[in-house]
């Protein structure tokens, strides 16, 4: 019986015996087993015992290991299932071909692996932007990660270029007006990348900020790799490309320590220079007793004979630069001199004329 089989197997199909055959089949299986094996070990043992640790970085790891790993495990598999047959050379070199493939799935696995990895790089810049007082770098880590795994798969891509026997100079000289269409085509997304790294390094902004940029005015959302979101006060959000930000004026109204507050106050003409001088001094009281009026500087003069008034220039700033509270001090300010001029019994001037009417005498 066993000689009746060995013979059997002996037999050969399409240049293999049943033994290759059966070898092929008993390694595919024992990959399939093994695999289970794999996913057993890191979904339960290695799960348990990262998450007895107390730090992030071991299950990042163990996420960036996880599929790959399974990959691996597929690919080392059928690569040795397939060394148990003998390939054809001709018309096609299979062997060739298999081993060129192989080693291209091994680069892609590594790469996966490390474009996965990357989250702990995440993890250490999340650190080192929380000690710094800026939001704006904070808004750089997913950048630099992408930009990490971006030339991940760019070395691995040109890795498997040369692995399946071409060279990259030649590959880009043979692009040629195609190359030339692609990096007239780029041109734009250079700009723009250049113009974030000029925003990461100047800080002009941060996110949050309250700033004005090429006629677009509102609050800074979003600082990506080729542009930039802006917030308006009308709720709509404005995308702006960063080469245009890095050549436009930026004006950052939060990067303003205080705020400035400036009113011009009308009295009618009936006012006497005894009274106009006490309600200045009066005006003056109120903004060196007010708490939320910076005392660095102010000013408070008679400055015009108006068309139908007599003006008080008022100049000065509010200790808060947000916006409602701002608001309250200037409200509370212009309450506080109303009273005061009303109970000096002075009145606000408005736009009014008088026309004087002239009767001639009859002849």
């Amino acid at each position: 019986m066993w000689e009746t089989i060995t013979e059997t197997l002996d037999k050969t199909v399409l240049g293999n015996s049943l033994w290759q055959y059966l070898g092929f089949g008993l390694v595919v299986i024992a990959t399939f087993i093994f695999r289970v094996i794999i996913k057993h070990v890191i979904d339960v043992w290695l799960k348990k015992l990262t998450k007895r640790s107390k730090t992030e970085l071991d299950d990042r790891i163990l996420a960036a290991v996880r599929k790959p790993a399974f990959f691996l495990v597929w690919v080392l598999g059928f690569y040795s299932a397939l060394e148990i047959l003998t390939l054809p050379i001709e018309p096609v070199n299979l062997p060739h071909f298999i081993h060129a493939l192989f080693t291209s799935l091994l680069i892609v696995d590594a790469a996966w692996f490390l474009s996965s990895a990357t989250g702990v790089l995440d993890i250490y810049l999340k650190r080192f932007t929380a000690k710094t007082e800026s939001k704006l770098d904070d808004q750089l880590v997913p950048i630099v990660q992408k930009a990490c795994r971006v030339i991940i798969f760019l070395i691995a891509f040109i890795m498997i270029i040369q692995n399946l026997g071409y060279t990259v100079g030649s590959l880009l000289a043979g692009l040629g007006l195609g190359g030339l269409a692609f990096a007239l085509a780029a041109k734009d997304s250079l700009a723009n990348m250049f113009g974030s790294i000029t925003i990461f390094t100047d800080r002009p902004f941060q996110v949050g900020d309250w700033v004005k940029i090429a006629g677009t005015e509102g609050t800074v959302e979003d600082v990506g790799f080729r542009s930039t979101r802006i917030r308006t006060f009308e709720k709509t959000l404005v995308t702006i490309p960063n080469a245009k930000i890095s050549g436009s004026t930026i004006e950052n109204m939060d990067a303003r320590p205080i705020r400035r507050i400036k009113i011009n106050i009308g009295v009618t003409y009936d006012t006497s220079a005894d009274q106009m001088e006490e309600a200045l001094e009066a005006i003056r009281a109120i903004l060196r007793s007010h708490e939320g009026v910076n005392q660095d500087y102010w000013l408070v003069y008679f400055t015009d004979f108006g068309p139908s008034s007599l003006d008080i220039f008022v100049y000065y700033f509010s200790e808060s630069k947000v916006w409602a509270e701002y608001l309250e001090v200037r409200q509370q300010v212009n309450l506080a001199i109303m009273r005061k001029l009303a109970n000096m019994g002075l009145e606000f001037a408005f736009p009014s004329q008088t026309v004087y009417l002239k009767q001639e005498s009859a002849a």
